[in-house]
């Protein structure tokens, strides 16, 4: 089966609310069609009512079975902001910037997302991706033992055999250009307990390098080293291990011959942490074009609810999917 077939299957058995704030673009409401009529989901549209009206209009989509969240209703927006200042967590601004900040249907979907009347929240098709993790860092707040978000990516390979079948988990893809120790630990615990909730598994994560157990050395090496020690005191409930190289983490006769101890990890990684930006980015996109894999996850990891940013080269098609996975990041 196809992952995003796969994904949606999954999503179907625990559907969630989503909240969808950029509805002045065809391509959201075509989404959230979709998401509605196969079950994943129950879309509510977060933006001006007359904005929702003529982008349905423009794009032949009813929006029968969907929420409508008109962010010109000054009084609700009035009673969401006092409820967002009054819910119990230190708020990083004041009741007056709560209320102004929901003016950008971003923010209110956020917010909503916050208190709990949406369960997830689906952007970054119109709004950038700083727009998008300024709103979530501000509004929503890291988990806890997270020091930056990061970006998971489900990555389906054909030919691969490995013990998830043909799929694999990769982090981190798309934020941290040169993560520190703290900050590659905490990618890799986000990105563990992000596809335990997405994909039922059992994580096993790999930090990945040129070098394993010690065959080389350099600061790079030494950073991973430092990134395992605090994860593994982070989250001792978590199998995390490495250094290993790309070989040795996902091929078992290969980490027998180079991984002399026992290892929960070695030859049966299900999660990939690279080191860097530059190596996850690379690897993904090899993996595309050489192996004509195919990569779903713009869901953003390590925030204190679920939270996406999708691309805005995306088609309809990558939209649902990405929906799918952030409602079984929501599960």
């Amino acid at each position: 089966m196809a992952l995003i077939d796969e994904l949606i299957e999954k999503a179907r058995k625990a559907p969630k609310v989503v909240a969808l704030p950029e509805c002045e673009n065809e391509d959201t409401l075509l989404a959230a069609r979709r998401v509605a009529d196969d079950g994943i989901g129950t879309p509510v549209l977060v933006s001006p009512a007359d904005v929702i009206a003529q982008t349905a209009e423009a794009a032949g989509v009813s929006t029968e079975g969907m929420r409508i969240v008109d962010t010109t209703d000054a009084e609700a927006a009035d009673t969401l902001a006092e409820r967002y200042m009054n819910a119990g967590r230190e708020r990083l601004f004041s009741a007056k910037a709560a209320r102004r900040k929901l003016k950008n249907p971003l923010n209110y979907a956020m917010m909503l997302e916050e208190l709990g009347d949406v369960d997830c929240t689906f952007c970054g098709h119109t709004n950038t991706t700083g727009d998008v993790l300024m709103a979530a860092q501000m509004i929503i707040g890291l988990a806890d033992g997270v020091d930056v978000p990061s970006i998971l990516a489900l990555v389906q390979t054909p030919g691969f055999v490995g013990p998830e079948g043909d799929v694999i988990a990769l982090t981190d893809c798309g934020l941290n250009p040169e993560p520190t120790a703290e900050e590659l630990a905490s990618i890799a615990i986000a990105a563990c307990d992000n596809v335990s909730a997405l994909m039922d598994w059992e994580p096993r994560c790999a930090f990945v390098s040129y070098s394993t157990d010690g065959s080389g050395e350099s600061p790079s090496v030494e950073r991973i080293r430092k990134a395992i020690s605090i994860a593994r005191d982070r989250r001792p409930d978590l199998a995390l291990d490495g250094e290993f190289q790309l070989d040795a983490a996902i091929i078992p006769a290969v980490a027998a011959k180079k991984v002399k101890r026992e290892s929960a990890v070695a030859g049966r990684a299900n999660v990939l942490v690279f080191p860097d930006l530059n190596c996850a980015n690379s690897v993904v996109k090899l993996i595309q074009i050489f192996a004509h894999g195919k990569g779903y996850g713009h869901n953003l990891s390590g925030f204190r609810r679920p939270v996406a940013d999708s691309s805005r080269g995306s088609s309809v098609e990558e939209m649902v999917g990405d929906i799918a996975m952030l409602v079984l990041s929501a599960r």
